[in-house]
This record gives C-alpha cells, structure tokens and sequence, in this order.
C-alpha cells in the first residue's frame, strides 16, 4: 500500500502543467535602439512578422521535477519572422513539463539593425535571472536555447554580452553560425546585416569567431540533411568551443532536415529531446553523476530513471551538509537502494 502511494504521488507530481507568465519588456519606443519597423505585428499560422514589441511568455518549471535551471527560448525564423509555435512556446512548454523554467522570447527583428534582436535578448536573460527564485530556479542556472536562427541569437549572447549577463549554457539546434559563403543561411544575415554589409561585418556576427575562454558551455543539435543551415554550421562552433578549453557536446543525426525543433513527429527528434534532457541533467547537479552512472550500468529506463531520480530530489531537501562531498556518497547508496526495492 505504501508503494502505491509513493508511486502516485509522483505520478500526479510528473504530470503537473506549467504556469505561464507574460512579461512585456520594452517597444521600439522604450528600448535602447528601434528596429525602424512600423504598423502592426503580423500573424500567419504560428509565425509573426514585423515584431515591434519584445515580450517574454514564462513556463513555471514542473515543482515535482524542477532542476533549479531556467532558460530564455528563442525562436527561429532567418530573421524575418518568428516561429513562435514550433521553435518556441512548443519549446517552452516541453521544457517546464521536465523541470526547467523556460522564458520564450518574442523578440524584434532586427530590419537590418543587428543590435535590436541581442539587446531584448540581454533584458530576457536579466529578468529571468532577477525573478529566477520566484521560479524555483538558481540565479546562477540561467541558460538559453535557441533553434535556427534563434540559435545564432542565443550564440550571440553566449558570447558577445557582457560576461555577468551571458548565459549560463546554451543549448543550439540545428543553429545559424557562420556568415562564410557557401557555408551559411544567406537570409538570415540579409535579414540582420543588411544586403549592404561588409566583410567586416560578416566576420564579426560569424560566431564561431567570437568564442573565448569564457563562453559557456553549449550542446549543438543538427540533421545531416540540413539543407538550409548546413551543419558545419554547428561543426564550426563545436570546434572553437573545443578550442577554447570549453565543455561542448555536438550531435549530428544522420536525418531530420531543417525544422520542426523538438516535435516527436519528426525523424529522431525523440533522440533529440533525450539528448538535452542528458546533457541539463549533467549541468544541473554535479552530485548527481554518480547516480546517473549507476542507473546507466544497470541499465534502468528512462521512466524507471525519472522516478528515481524525482526520489532523489526529494530526499536532497532534507539531507543537506556543508560538506557536500563527504554526504553526496551515502545519498546515492541509500537512494539507490531505495528505488531499486521500489522497482521490485
């Protein structure tokens, strides 16, 4: 009977929905910098045009699965429109449901103007680390995801921002990189630089050229078959992460094309979701490794993992110690233990 309830009561835990928050952050007429775009915002399907207004939709992290992350989603679009379902509340939603608090960001688009898309991403990830708390999230685990173009914006603010406010990690899928001929997604820089830019230009915003020691770390996702961001787009970022001495991970997919971020619909986008899930977990507490190693050997499943690993947050809430170290061993034996009787 004892089980059962326990079983229960993390099963509604798992299943709880998100709460959304809207934050409206500044219009062309409040923000640093205006876009130049005039008339009303346009919707087509799940896309808008003409963003004149940055706005941030705030998915509360699950409490029974909360990692204490948080993340500012930014949508895909070349920079001409936002793909606000699919890239982005579809993200945002997906994220919360596994614990993470998630903030999608309905930017402006730039017009040509480069500093208008980055500066409202700067805004998004200050709020979302300011009010991190009301969230059940760490200040200091405020990261970003971006798809596409999306993810050259969310590479832009893992690496040109100003350091206190750069990302925590960022997580890049299937991302706009590189402005290199032959290498890059042509619209989305016409879109950001103009069909007038420079050589100059192009350099600066090819991100893979702005990485230094102190971007954060970063998991790319891509499909071999990419036909409209190659992926050595995200090979080129990889490589100047490594570079750098940053903790990077790069998955290829032998398929998927360009699109549809993380809906399982898609050819190996269940893979995809894993993947991210994997590599948050990892960042999200370190003493976790052992367990998460363990549950690998012994090969528990992924629900098997999620009840276990739910158990163990829980039980962390009430075993705390200053030393961390000396108590982080007895926590995974006696919860392991725990969960594996459970399993039974």
């Amino acid at each position: 009977m004892r089980r059962l309830l326990v079983l229960t009561a993390l099963a509604a835990a798992l299943t709880a929905g998100a709460q959304q928050r809207i934050v409206r952050l500044w219009n062309n007429a409040s923000a640093p910098h205006d876009n130049g775009l005039r008339g009303g915002e346009r919707v087509e399907e799940d896309r808008l045009f003409n963003t004149t207004e940055a706005v941030l939709y705030v998915y509360a992290a699950d409490p029974a699965r909360a990692t204490g992350q948080a993340a500012v989603v930014c949508p895909g679009g070349g920079y001409r429109f936002l793909s606000i379902g699919g890239d982005g509340h579809a993200v945002g939603r997906w994220l919360a449901e596994h614990g993470v608090t998630a903030a999608v960001l309905k930017y402006r688009l730039p017009n040509g103007r480069c500093e208008v898309p980055l500066e409202d991403t700067e805004a998004a990830l200050r709020y979302l680390r300011r009010t991190a708390p009301d969230f059940r999230a760490d200040s200091a685990q405020v990261g970003i995801v971006g798809c596409s173009a999306g993810g050259h914006l969310a590479a832009s603010a893992a690496t040109m921002l100003p350091e206190e406010v750069r990302p925590a990690f960022a997580v890049l899928i299937y991302p706009v990189i590189t402005a290199e001929p032959g290498k890059c997604h042509k619209g989305s820089f016409d879109h950001l630089l103009g069909t007038d830019r420079t050589a100059g230009d192009e350099a600066q915003w090819s991100l893979q050229n702005r990485v230094t020691a102190s971007t954060p770390p970063a998991l790319l996702l891509a499909a071999d078959d990419d036909r409209s961001v190659p992926p050595v787009n995200s090979v080129l970022f990889y490589a100047a992460l490594k570079r750098h001495g940053i903790p990077a991970s790069l998955r290829i997919y032998p398929s998927g094309g360009h699109g549809g971020a993380l809906d399982p619909a898609h050819i190996y986008r269940a893979q995809w979701r894993a993947d991210i899930l994997d590599w948050l977990a990892m960042l999200a507490h370190e003493d976790q490794k052992p367990l998460s190693l363990y549950l690998f050997l012994i090969g528990i499943n992924q629900k098997q993992k999620e009840y276990i690993i739910a158990i163990y947050q829980c039980f962390t809430l009430f075993f705390k110690t200053d030393d961390e170290f000396l108590f982080s061993l007895n926590r995974v034996n006696f919860v392991t233990l725990f969960a594996t009787i459970l399993l039974l």
